[in-house]
C-alpha cells in the first residue's frame, strides 16, 4: 500500500463523494477549513491506494506548527472495501511517515446505547493497533472526545492537550 498526498481538486472530489457519506456532519470539519491548512502548510489529506494505484481509503492528517507529531484527523475505508483489516494496514504507514500519531475518538457518552457500543468498538480498534487512550477528553463542536496517542511511550496527557491547544 502507498500513501498519495492529494491536491486541493483531488481532496474537494473524495471530500464530496466519500467523507460526506463517512462521517456525521456534527464531525466532519468544513471543506474549506481544510483547503485554508493545505495553504497554510499544516494539512496533509492522504489517499491510501494498492500497489496498483487502486484507491482503498483515505488518512487526513493535521500537521500542528512545532511538528511534533500529527493528528490524525480522518481515517476511511471506501464503500465496498470495508471490513477487511485495511484500516489496520494504513496505521504502521503514517506512524512510519510521521512518527507520533495522535487522535481522537467519540467518547461513549451518547443516550443511544448502540451508539456507545459503536464508539467503544472505535476506541478499541485504536487501542488494538498501538494507540492509548489518556486520561482526558475534548468537546469539539459539540461532540466529546477520548484523546489517543501512537507512538511515544512516554508522552503524558499533560504534554498532548498542549499539543492539542497548539493546533486549535
Amino acid at each position: 500500500m502507498k500513501l498519495n498526498l492529494l491536491n486541493k481538486e483531488e481532496l474537494t472530489n473524495l471530500y464530496k463523494d466519500e467523507m460526506m457519506f463517512d462521517f456525521p456532519r456534527a464531525e466532519l470539519k468544513p471543506l474549506r477549513a481544510m483547503l485554508r491548512l493545505m495553504d497554510m502548510g499544516q494539512y496533509d489529506p492522504l489517499l491510501v491506494t494498492d500497489d496498483q494505484g487502486v484507491a482503498l481509503g483515505y488518512a487526513m492528517i493535521w500537521l500542528p506548527r512545532a511538528r511534533n507529531g500529527a493528528l490524525l484527523e480522518y481515517l476511511g475505508v471506501l464503500r465496498g472495501k470495508r471490513n477487511g483489516g485495511l484500516g489496520s494496514q494504513v496505521l504502521p504507514l503514517l506512524a512510519a511517515r510521521y512518527g507520533q500519531l495522535f487522535g481522537e475518538a467519540e467518547a461513549p457518552t451518547s443516550d443511544d446505547p448502540a451508539e456507545n457500543d459503536l464508539r467503544r468498538r472505535r476506541i478499541a480498534f485504536y487501542e488494538r493497533n498501538g494507540f492509548r487512550v489518556l486520561d482526558y477528553e475534548c468537546a469539539l463542536f459539540g461532540v466529546h472526545y477520548r484523546a489517543l496517542i501512537r507512538g511515544a511511550a512516554d508522552v503524558t496527557a499533560e504534554e498532548l492537550l498542549q499539543v492539542h491547544q497548539s493546533i486549535y
